[in-house]
């Protein structure tokens, strides 16, 4: 079976639902927020449906609608939909290390001194606290029009793992307040 990246899975999820053509995709993928957890571009949309094409993953036809011109519409293969059910147990059956730059600032922390880290710690809580809120007005907005579970949870799981990063990074700044 052909093995799919996550732009590729984002894309062919999107497909399983329902057929479209390249343009709408971007208009659901912006109506849900997809950009708040998945890396797709908008022009990288038509690269991955070609690319999902070539391995035989969608098909498309040209459709017409009087008054419009005529668009390519994708379809999922049934090889396509092996492929997304595939991926989907991988994701969700094993917890993969992730990079964060984040770390790679840590590991360096000492080239700043004391009062710039947490100078720059500060603003970093602030820009999580910012996520923060974002992701709890995207909650109430989803709860609000009975989003389903699985829509909301792509809100709630990142909101308590930042709320858990605000409260190490305050720590942590306490730490080197200590050790000053």
């Amino acid at each position: 079976m052909s093995r799919i990246s996550d732009i590729e899975a984002a894309i062919l999820g999107l497909l399983y639902e329902h057929h479209h053509y390249a343009y709408r995709l971007e208009q659901i993928i912006k109506k849900r927020g997809m950009r708040n957890w998945a890396d797709i571009g908008f022009s990288s949309i038509y690269y991955v449906l070609k690319r999902l094409e070539e391995k035989k993953l969608v098909e498309s036809k040209m459709r017409t609608a009087e008054g419009k011109p005529s668009r390519k519409v994708y379809t999922i293969t049934e090889e396509g939909q092996q492929a997304m059910q595939e991926k989907v147990q991988e994701i969700l059956s094993e917890n993969k290390k992730q990079i964060y730059s984040f770390d790679l600032g840590m590991a360096n922390i000492d080239i700043l001194g004391p009062k710039k880290a947490i100078n720059c710690l500060n603003d970093y809580l602030k820009s999580t606290e910012e996520r923060i809120e974002f992701l709890e007005e995207s909650i109430a907005m989803h709860e609000s029009i009975n989003s389903p579970y699985n829509v909301i949870a792509l809100f709630t799981r990142p909101l308590a793992l930042l709320k858990a990063e605000k409260s190490w990074v305050e720590n942590f700044i306490q730490k080197i307040k200590e050790s000053d």
